[in-house]
């Protein structure tokens, strides 16, 4: 006699657990008790024979096996999903859910622009898109594809290049009339240069001197959360910034900014990759969507 069990609605608990970070958060999305959710957890555990969530009075930690349960999990569902919509369409089209996480200035300029097409192509992909320059927790989120600037970090994920962009340090000529162009980036110290308000890789600006990159720290100007925000300001006449052409290409074709120091600068550049979780049997939206950007933005 064969016993059935239900243990893909248990993985789908385990995977709420995991993205909403506690019990009574997943309890909630799913119409359950949170001690119903922790049993139910707990009952998976006992059958792996191993700790897939590390507990405490204040928050979930997953275990490098709860890691590895979750990546699985989180696959399998989407295969079910794709299964039972190809079987219901009569065909495999790509549907569903993407969570996209992209820049402020990279989702403003360059893809918002392309969603319409996209969405012409295919219509049962429903998107979310988040724009934030903060770096989401791609994992914890379920985001589906992130496109980063610069280099990554993370080797859990894959990545798949969209181009290279440089930038460049630019100003208002409303700014450059009032307190004057700088020449050198020494003369830097003695503007307002935009910077952000959170932790990154390196916050000083790069240049080449005497044949060598250095780094010069800037500051006097305000800080800000995002690069679109600061061209606004830059924009505005309020101080100077380093941006991606990407960004402020058109601003500088018409006028409104001016590069300031291009000698000094000719490689500073920052690559522009596709994330995606690494998993075996990528779902077809996830797919489509990469090979969408990499069709729009590569060349």
């Amino acid at each position: 006699m064969i016993k059935m069990d239900n243990r893909s609605g248990e993985m789908l608990v385990f995977a709420r657990v995991v993205e909403s970070g506690s019990f009574s958060a997943a309890g909630k999305l799913l119409d359950l008790t949170p001690s119903a959710v922790s049993k139910l957890v707990g009952r998976v555990e006992e059958r792996l024979g191993t700790l897939l969530l590390q507990r405490s009075t204040r928050q979930l930690t997953l275990t490098m096996e709860g890691q590895r349960f979750y990546d699985s999990c989180v696959r399998i569902l989407d295969d079910i999903e794709e299964a039972e919509q190809g079987i219901a369409t009569g065909k495999a089209a790509a549907h569903g859910a993407l969570r996209v996480n992209v820049s402020l200035p990279f989702g403003t300029h360059q893809l918002l622009p392309l969603i319409p097409e996209f969405s012409r192509r295919y219509p049962d992909i429903r998107l979310d898109l988040s724009l934030t320059d903060a770096l989401a927790d791609l994992q914890r989120e379920r985001v589906d594809v992130a496109i980063r600037m610069g280099a990554l970090a993370d080797a859990s994920f894959q990545a798949r290049p969209l181009g290279t962009s440089r930038l460049a340090v630019v100003a208002a000529p409303a700014y450059l009339e009032t307190l004057g162009v700088p020449r050198h980036p020494d003369e830097l110290a003695a503007h307002r240069c935009f910077n952000f308000n959170f932790r990154r890789a390196r916050d000083e600006w790069p240049f080449r001197l005497g044949g060598h990159t250095v780094y010069r720290q800037v500051g006097g100007g305000m800080l800000t959360n995002n690069g679109e925000t600061m061209r606004l300001l830059t924009l505005n006449g309020l101080g100077i910034s380093r941006l991606a052409l990407f960004h402020v290409g058109k601003d500088l074709a018409d006028g409104t900014l001016v590069e300031l120091l291009p000698e000094f600068n000719p490689g500073d550049t920052e690559e522009v990759h596709a994330i995606f979780r690494q998993q075996r049997y990528m779902p077809q939206r996830v797919r489509v969507f990469i090979d969408f950007l990499v069709e729009k933005l590569a060349p």
